[in-house]
C-alpha cells in the first residue's frame, strides 16, 4: 500500500532531530486524547472512527438519489460555506480536468453558492441556472447561516420559478442536523430526501459524511475509494506510536517543534494547480482548530512554480516567520514532453523530450535548496499519485495530525469561539431581532 511519507531533512535549518524527537511523548498523549475521547472537545470525535462506522444503508440511499438526480441534472448547486463545501470542492477540483466547465461529460458540473454574498455573483449564477437543467444540495446544520441562508432563498424561489413547486422539490436534497434546525424543518415540510450531518462530527471535518459525499459522488467520482483511502490512513494513524512509522505524528510534532522555535506561519505549497482547493480545505482545517488564545501557525499556502513569480521573493528574502509544507506527487496521470524545435530561438531545447514532471520535480527541487537556504524550513509530503483512494488517504491524515497538533498545542482543536465575533456585529448592522 502506497502512502503518505513524510520527510524533515530540510527543516534542519530551524529545529535539530532532538527538538522533534523531544516532542513524541506530548504528541502521543494528544494521540491518546484522541482516542480515548478524554480531553476538551471531545464531543466533537465522531470524525476520528468515521470511515470504519458509514452506514451502509445511508451510503445505498445517497447513491440511489445521485442516480436520480443525475439524469435530469446537468448542474448541481451546492450551496455551503466553510466546511460544508470546502472538502467537496477540494475533492472536486483535484479530480476533474480544469476545464471541465467547458468539457463536459455525462456527470452534472458542480457550482458553489452560499459561501459569498456578492451580489454579481448571484447574478451571473442566476443567469447560468436559466440555461441548464439543474438540482441543488443545500447544505447547513443549523439552516440558519447567514451566507446559505441567503442563497437557498435565492435559488429555491429561481427553481420553483423555473419547474414549478413539486418538481422542485424533486430536485432539492438537503443535508443537515437528524432532529433540529431550520433547514431540517423546511426538509420535512417539503419532503426533500435529507441526510445527517453528525452531531459528534465539526464541519471541518465533515468531508467523509453526506456534506462532501454527495457532491462528490454527483460529480462522478468513486466514493468507495475516497473512504478506503481513509480508512487504511486511519489505521496507520492509530496503530503507529513512531515518528518514523506514522505520518501524523511526525508532521504533528515537526510543526509544534517549529513553532516553539519561533516558526508563525505555515505555507502549504504544491506544484500542481488541482490541488488548490485542498489548500483552501486545509487552511480552515488548522486555521480554525489551532488559532486560539492567541496561539497558531497562520495557514497559507502557494502554488508553484506561479507563485515563485509573485511571492516568491517575500518567501526567499523577507521576514524569517514561516515554515513550508511541500505536497509532492510522484507520479502524475498523464504525460507530455517538451517537443524540439529546429530554429531554438526560445533557447529550450535542452528539454526536448522531458516531461513536464521532470521539469517540475527540478522546479521544486530548486526551490527548496534555495528556501532552505535563504532560512526556511521546509518539510515535505509525498504521494504516489492524486485519485480518490489517495485523496482519501490525505483527508484522514490531515484531519487526525490536526488533531494531534492542536491538543500538543494546549487549544481545544474542535471550538471556533471567534468565529460568532463578526455574526453579532453584522446582526446589528443589519437589524436583526435581537442584535
Amino acid at each position: 500500500m502506497e502512502t503518505i511519507k513524510v520527510n524533515i531533512k530540510h527543516a534542519f535549518n530551524r529545529v535539530s532531530e532532538r527538538d522533534i524527537e523531544a516532542l513524541l511523548p506530548e504528541v502521543l498523549e494528544a494521540k491518546r486524547h484522541l482516542l480515548e475521547g478524554d480531553a476538551a472537545g471531545n464531543d466533537f470525535l465522531g470524525w476520528v472512527n468515521l470511515p470504519e462506522e458509514i452506514d451502509k444503508q445511508e451510503l445505498a440511499r445517497l447513491k440511489a438519489d445521485v442516480a436520480r438526480l443525475a439524469e435530469k441534472s446537468r448542474l448541481l448547486v451546492v450551496i455551503g460555506i466553510g466546511g460544508s463545501y470546502l472538502g467537496a470542492r477540494m475533492v472536486i477540483e483535484a479530480l476533474q480536468s480544469e476545464f471541465a466547465s467547458m468539457v463536459r461529460d455525462n456527470q452534472p458540473y458542480i457550482v458553489y453558492a452560499g459561501h459569498t454574498l456578492g451580489e454579481d455573483y448571484y447574478n451571473q449564477l442566476l443567469e447560468l441556472l436559466d440555461r441548464e437543467d439543474y438540482s441543488v444540495c443545500v447544505i447547513s446544520k443549523s439552516g440558519t447561516t447567514t451566507e446559505p441562508a441567503v442563497a437557498f432563498r435565492i435559488v429555491k424561489a429561481h427553481l420553483e420559478k423555473k419547474y414549478g413547486k413539486k418538481a422542485a422539490s424533486e430536485r432539492i436534497v438537503a443535508i443537515t442536523d437528524a432532529r433540529r434546525g431550520a433547514l431540517h424543518d423546511i426538509a420535512q415540510q417539503e419532503g426533500y430526501p435529507a441526510y445527517v450531518i453528525p452531531d459528534n462530527v465539526g464541519g471541518r471535518f465533515s468531508v467523509l459524511t453526506p456534506v462532501g459525499l454527495f457532491p462528490i459522488a454527483m460529480a462522478g467520482y468513486n466514493i468507495d475509494r475516497l473512504l478506503q483511502g481513509a480508512r487504511d490512513m486511519r489505521s496507520i494513524c492509530h496503530g503507529n506510536n513512531t515518528l518514523e512509522e506514522n505520518p501524523a505524528l511526525m508532521y504533528a510534532a515537526v510543526r509544534n517543534a517549529l513553532y516553539r522555535k519561533g516558526t508563525k506561519v505555515e505555507m502549504l505549497v504544491s506544484c500542481q494547480p488541482n490541488l488548490r482547493y485542498l489548500a483552501e480545505w486545509w487552511k480552515q482545517l488548522y486555521g480554525e482548530s489551532e488559532g486560539k488564545s492567541h496561539k497558531g501557525l497562520l495557514p497559507h499556502s502557494l502554488s508553484i512554480t506561479t507563485d515563485l513569480h509573485s511571492m516568491g521573493q517575500y518567501v526567499q528574502d523577507g521576514e524569517r516567520l514561516m515554515m513550508e509544507t511541500m505536497l509532492r506527487v510522484r507520479r502524475p496521470n498523464t504525460t507530455v514532453a517538451v517537443p524540439t524545435d529546429e530554429k531554438n530561438l526560445d533557447g529550450i531545447n535542452y528539454l526536448t523530450c522531458k516531461s513536464l514532471t521532470e521539469i517540475n520535480d527540478c522546479a521544486a527541487e530548486g526551490t527548496i535548496q534555495a528556501h532552505v537556504d535563504g532560512g526556511v524550513p521546509v518539510v515535505e509530503l509525498s504521494v504516489d499519485k492524486i485519485d480518490e483512494y489517495t485523496i482519501g488517504q490525505l483527508i484522514y491524515f490531515f484531519e487526525f495530525a490536526c488533531g494531534v497538533s492542536g491538543y500538543t498545542l494546549g487549544v481545544n482543536p474542535f471550538d471556533q469561539p471567534g468565529v460568532e465575533a463578526y455574526k453579532r456585529n453584522m446582526f446589528h448592522l443589519l437589524g436583526k431581532p435581537g442584535f
